[in-house]
């Protein structure tokens, strides 16, 4: 474990001296807060309008969580499946580029060790990024009247991180396969972005293949965490997402390894 400790170290501090770390970050909580706020005064503004409505029908429909929450949550998992590639991209090609990777691997060090530790990195970075974006539901918690049900919001949370988490394996996969980082950066983005829309014809296909793209879209997994709903066909869906990029990961250097 001290040695998966060190190698995660020694990715954070590779990711805090260049500015990409900094940018993402920034960038992110920037387009978080836009749209929060733009979802914020849509909603407050509907309210203004139905509220001066004789028939308020819709008015009974129309929840804080729901509105403002879930579209904020839906709205970054989109943005994640562009920004999270730029962390990911340079994470094993830029060292293939350099020849460190060379140092790493005749190091005392496993493959294994090596994997978990860039990724215990990269995952630290996105739940700094994830942090970031939580302080605008609980200032919302604070001084709204009424607030938001907190439970789906951390609920979502969760489901933003373990989406997030999956999304850097499988970014990480695809930067042990190559030795360009724009190569990298432009594959991983192709790939969670068909994971992303992979649903999108579960309807019209129907039966046994539409139930399985339907099983296989983070969105649809994470929908429901969203609501405040966690169950373990997601956990297990997120786990084995992870698990999938961790070992794709792994085979690829054990390759480039041996040669």
């Amino acid at each position: 474990m001290r040695n998966v400790l060190a190698i995660c170290k020694r990715e954070l501090l590779s990711f805090f001296v260049s500015p990409v770390a900094y940018f993402v970050i920034c960038g992110f909580v920037l387009l978080g807060g836009y749209f929060f706020f733009n979802l914020l005064g849509t909603f407050n503004l509907l309210l203004a309008r139905y509220s001066q409505m004789p028939f308020k029908g819709p008015l009974g429909q129309l929840n804080l969580n729901q509105f403002v929450i879930e579209g904020l949550f839906h709205t970054l998992l989109v943005i994640l499946v562009f920004l999270i590639p730029l962390l990911t991209m340079r994470i094993v090609a830029e060292e293939r580029h350099r020849g460190t990777f060379e140092l790493l691997v005749t190091s005392p060090l496993t493959v294994f060790e090596i994997v978990l530790g860039k990724f215990l990195g990269v995952g630290t970075v996105v739940l700094i990024m994830l942090v970031g974006i939580l302080f605008f539901p609980l200032m919302l918690w604070l001084y709204g009247s009424p607030g938001p049900e907190m439970l789906p919001v951390f609920s979502g949370f969760l489901g933003l991180l373990l989406c997030s988490l999956g999304f850097a394996s499988i970014g990480m996969a695809v930067s042990s396969f190559t030795e360009n980082q724009i190569v990298a950066g432009v594959s991983s983005m192709v790939v969670l972005l068909l994971l992303y829309v992979i649903h999108a014809p579960a309807e019209s296909l129907g039966g046994v293949g539409g139930d399985v793209l339907t099983y296989l879209s983070p969105v649809m997994q994470v929908r429901d965490m969203f609501r405040g709903v966690i169950t373990l066909k997601a956990l297990i869906y997120f786990f084995s997402l992870i698990f999938l990029g961790l070992f794709l990961s792994q085979r690829a250097l054990d390759a480039y390894r041996w040669r």
